[in-house]
């Protein structure tokens, strides 16, 4: 590998992605991406740098740098500021999603009246199929998170709190070679490192449009472990970073120190029943909306509607897509016009908080193949001892 060239991927990956994303431009009428989000950088060359990538819609790709200074080639060019980008499409791509208003004023000044399509969705489209060799870039990354995950019970000490349960499986995913980023698409989201919830603290609610929330330890990062010393009747949920590759699974694991009380343990069992139904669903040219559907009947059905996805606060999807971000598409939602597509990769969490006893359920990541999901996370998923 050499690191001073602008793409890190193999020549036929990343013309691969690039197919990929020149169709989708082609679907909304651009000419031109300007790309400038890092995940968006990352996916299209296997590198994070500061500064911009142009992609034509004749698959041609040029970054145009201002850091680091090290990048050689035809395909780099090394800029200051984006009035030095040369931009010749009449429809020019703009990642609207993350693209704050001035960057977006001072960008469309250059256009001079040209026509702007929204790249974020391009992009997201391009993303959300993944290729083979980002696919068993997830399966590593699950196959190491499963090592860290079977590993948590010996982690356990009497009187620990939720926080030092934490510290002590943080300890091992990096040890155990975790990168530690946790990408999250969209404004107002933040996390770090993952979500551990004990007891009655899953049913605080958090500004941000996870699952499961949690009072956090500080007011400026309100979600997760709030000091809970762990006791036998209260659930431990692990949502734990699984990025060790660039590419990241969301696996979710339920622990407790002894039984849980017997509507937990049912509605424990009622996740991993929904996991396995919407699995056996997902095939290419599913709705995402019906498999939505399909897991509330289930949870209804059980006589656990007003525990699921939340208590207090419910969220209102029970799965998303993942990869180079936590949070990509499709989305499982009962609004969702998403439409299941071979390569999808996509993290389920029919998840239920039972009051006086905490967060109870199990997330899994799949890959959607002909047949069904494969299941990517490979954890025993009952209820796992302390």
């Amino acid at each position: 590998m050499n690191d001073d060239k602008l793409f890190l991927l193999h020549s036929d990956e990343a013309a691969r992605r690039i197919r990929k994303v020149v169709a989708e431009m082609e679907a909304d009428g651009a000419d031109e991406l300007l790309i400038a989000d890092n995940a968006n950088k990352y996916y299209i060359t296997g590198r994070v740098f500061a500064g911009w990538l142009i992609v034509s819609s004749a698959g041609d790709v040029h970054a145009y740098v201002r850091r680091p200074v090290h990048l050689r080639g035809d395909d780099v060019t090394f800029v200051r500021k984006p009035e030095d980008i040369p931009l010749h499409g009449n429809s020019i791509g703009l990642e609207l999603a993350t693209l704050s208003a001035s960057d977006y004023l001072r960008i469309n000044a250059m256009l001079d009246g040209r026509n702007v399509v929204n790249a974020s969705a391009v992009m997201r489209r391009a993303r959300a199929v993944k290729t083979p060799f980002e696919i068993e870039k997830i399966s590593e990354s699950g196959r190491r998170q499963d090592e860290v995950y079977r590993a948590i019970p010996g982690l356990y000490r009497p009187g620990m709190s939720d926080l030092d349960l934490q510290i002590e499986i943080e300890r091992a995913l990096r040890l155990g070679g975790c990168l530690g980023q946790f990408r999250i698409s969209g404004d107002s989201m933040e996390l770090f490192m993952g979500n551990i919830l004990v007891g009655d603290n899953a049913d605080n609610p958090t500004p941000y449009d996870f699952a499961m929330g949690g009072a956090g330890i500080d007011p400026s990062l309100p979600v997760g472990a709030n000091g809970t010393v762990i006791e036998p009747g209260k659930s431990v949920m692990v949502d734990a970073n699984g990025n060790f590759t660039g590419y990241m699974t969301d696996m979710t694991r339920t622990f407790a120190l002894g039984t849980l009380p017997d509507e937990a343990v049912r509605a424990h069992a009622c996740s991993i029943e929904i996991c396995d139904r919407l699995a056996r669903m997902g095939e290419p040219g599913a709705k995402a909306s019906d498999l939505y559907n399909e897991a509330a009947r289930i949870a209804s059905e059980a006589g656990l509607a007003d525990y699921f996805m939340g208590h207090r606060q419910h969220a209102g999807f029970v799965g998303h897509g993942v990869g180079i971000e936590i949070n990509e598409a499709p989305v499982l939602a009962p609004r969702s016009k998403d439409i299941l597509q071979k390569g999808n990769v996509i993290a389920i969490e029919p998840k239920f908080v039972i009051p006086g006893v905490g967060a109870v359920g199990v997330e899994n990541t799949y890959v959607v193949e002909d047949d069904g999901m494969r299941c990517l996370t490979l954890t025993p998923q009952e209820i796992l001892q302390l």
